[in-house]
C-alpha cells in the first residue's frame, strides 16, 4: 500500500511538472510594428525569468483578431489571449470562455499594485484577466500649423469650431479620421455624449438602459452636425482605415486627430513627433464634468487552455515593474502597475495628469457596450457622419437593435 501511495505521489508530481513547463501558446493582436516589438520584449523577459517555458506567439492583425477570437476561443483555445477590459471581456465571461484568475490577483499581489484597473476586470467580485496598459484619448494636433496660422488650443466648443473654420479657410483639413473600421467614429460619439450628457447617462446608454431616440441625444447629434456639414472632417473618411488617415496629418495636410495615445509611436517613426502636441477634448455644456475615455488592454486565460499553470505565471509576470513598464511604454501606453516607472514621454505625462484629474473614466463605446449593440451603434455613427440627413432613420435602427439585444 505504501509503495502504491508513493507511486501515486510520484506520478502526480511528474504530471504537474509536465503541465507547468514546456510550450505556452499565446494569441496576440499586437500587430503594429511598435506594438509587436513591445509585446515581444515582454515575452523575452518572461522567458528569461522562466527558462523552462517556451512561449509560442500566434500574431493576428489587430482588426482581424476581433473576429478571430470568437472562433478560436471555442474551436482551439490558446493558453493566453490578449483582449480588452469592460463589456468586451464580460461578453466572453458570460459565455464561460474566460477563466477566473482571482488567484493570480491574490498570489501576485495585483490587488494592491493593479487596484485602479480591478473593477474593469471583475464580474460579480471575481477577476477574469490582468491589465497591461491603458491610455488617454484626446486631440493630437500639428502645433506648427497652429503656430503658423496664429491659432490657440480651444478652451471650449465655440473656440473649437472657430479653429476648424480657420483651418478650412486656409486650405487645411481641420480633422482627419478614418472610419472604415467604424470605432474611430465611436470616439467622437463618446466625447460629444460625455461632454453634453455626462458619465451616468453615457454609461446607462452603453448598458442598454436608455433609448437611442431619447431627446437628450438630440444635442449630441446636433453638435456633431456642426462639424460634419461645414466639411471639417477628412473627405471620404469611410474609405480610410484609421492608419491610412494618419497620412494627411503626417504630411501636414490635416491639423487634428481625435485618437488614442497608441498613435504616438507612428508619429515618432514618421519623424514628425516634434511638430505634434496634444489637448484635452474641450468642454461643451457648462456644469458637465470632464470625463475621459481610457481603454484598458488586457490578458486572459481561455477556459479551454491546456497549460493553465504557465498561463497564470505569464499573467502574474505583469507584477514585475520592469516588464510592466517596458511593455506599456514601448506600446505608447500607461502602465496600470503602480510600481512601474513614471512616464517620461511628454504625451504620456500629459495623459497621466489628465486621467488622474478626470471626473470619471469610460472604457470606450465598443468596450462599454454589448458587442452586438456596439456593432450596430458604430455602423450608425459612420452612416450619420457620411449622411447626416439620415439621423432619424439611423437612430431608429439603433433603437430597434437595442430593444432586440436587451430583450425589451
Amino acid at each position: 500500500m505504501r509503495i502504491l501511495k508513493y507511486l501515486i505521489i510520484l506520478s502526480t508530481i511528474f504530471a504537474s511538472s509536465i503541465s507547468s513547463a514546456g510550450t505556452l501558446v499565446v494569441n496576440s493582436n499586437q500587430s503594429g510594428e511598435s506594438s509587436e516589438a513591445a509585446f515581444n520584449a515582454y515575452v523575452a523577459a518572461f522567458e528569461a525569468a522562466h527558462p523552462d517555458i517556451d512561449v509560442q506567439v500566434n500574431l493576428t492583425e489587430h482588426e482581424a483578431y476581433k473576429t478571430a477570437i470568437r472562433n478560436f476561443l471555442v474551436a482551439e483555445a490558446p493558453d493566453v489571449a490578449i483582449w480588452f477590459a469592460g463589456n468586451r471581456m464580460k461578453f466572453f465571461v458570460d459565455q464561460g470562455l474566460f477563466m477566473d484568475v482571482s488567484d493570480v490577483w491574490a498570489d501576485a499581489d495585483l490587488n494592491n499594485i493593479m487596484s485602479s484597473s480591478k473593477a474593469s476586470l471583475s464580474v460579480e467580485g471575481k477577476q477574469y484577466g490582468v491589465p497591461w496598459g491603458y491610455y488617454q484619448w484626446g486631440v493630437y494636433y500639428r502645433k506648427d500649423i497652429f503656430d503658423n496660422l496664429g491659432l490657440n488650443v480651444p478652451k471650449d466648443w465655440a473656440e473649437f469650431k472657430w479653429v476648424c473654420a480657420m483651418l478650412k479657410k486656409n486650405g487645411i483639413t481641420p480633422i482627419t479620421i478614418g472610419t472604415k473600421y467604424l470605432w474611430t467614429a465611436a470616439g467622437w460619439f463618446d466625447y460629444l455624449n460625455l461632454r453634453i450628457n455626462g458619465y451616468a447617462f453615457h454609461m446607462g446608454l452603453t448598458a442598454g438602459k436608455i433609448s437611442y431616440e431619447d431627446s437628450r441625444l438630440d444635442a449630441v447629434f446636433d453638435a456633431w452636425r456642426e462639424l460634419i456639414e461645414p466639411g471639417y472632417f477628412l473627405e471620404d473618411h469611410a474609405t480610410y482605415s484609421w492608419q491610412e488617415a494618419q497620412a494627411p496629418q503626417i504630411n501636414g495636410e490635416a491639423a487634428m486627430y481625435l485618437i488614442g495615445n497608441f498613435y504616438v509611436p507612428t508619429l515618432e517613426s514618421a519623424g514628425v513627433v516634434d511638430k505634434m502636441d496634444f489637448f484635452q477634448f474641450p468642454p461643451i455644456k457648462p456644469g458637465v464634468g470632464m470625463y475621459e475615455d481610457a481603454p484598458t488592454d488586457t490578458m486572459h486565460i481561455p477556459s479551454g487552455a491546456k497549460n493553465v499553470v504557465d498561463a497564470k505565471k505569464f499573467l502574474a509576470f505583469m507584477s514585475d515593474p520592469s516588464a510592466a513598464t517596458n511593455w506599456a511604454k514601448m506600446g505608447g501606453m500607461l502602465s496600470p502597475n503602480s510600481l512601474a516607472d513614471a512616464p517620461t514621454d511628454r504625451f504620456q505625462q500629459m495623459g497621466f495628469a489628465m486621467l488622474n484629474a478626470a471626473d470619471g473614466l469610460a472604457q470606450f463605446y465598443d468596450r462599454d457596450a454589448n458587442p452586438d449593440m456596439a456593432k450596430a451603434g458604430m455602423e450608425g455613427f459612420q452612416e450619420f457622419m457620411v449622411k447626416p440627413d439620415r439621423e432619424a432613420k439611423v437612430r431608429a435602427r439603433m433603437e430597434k437593435e437595442r430593444r432586440r439585444i436587451y430583450g425589451e
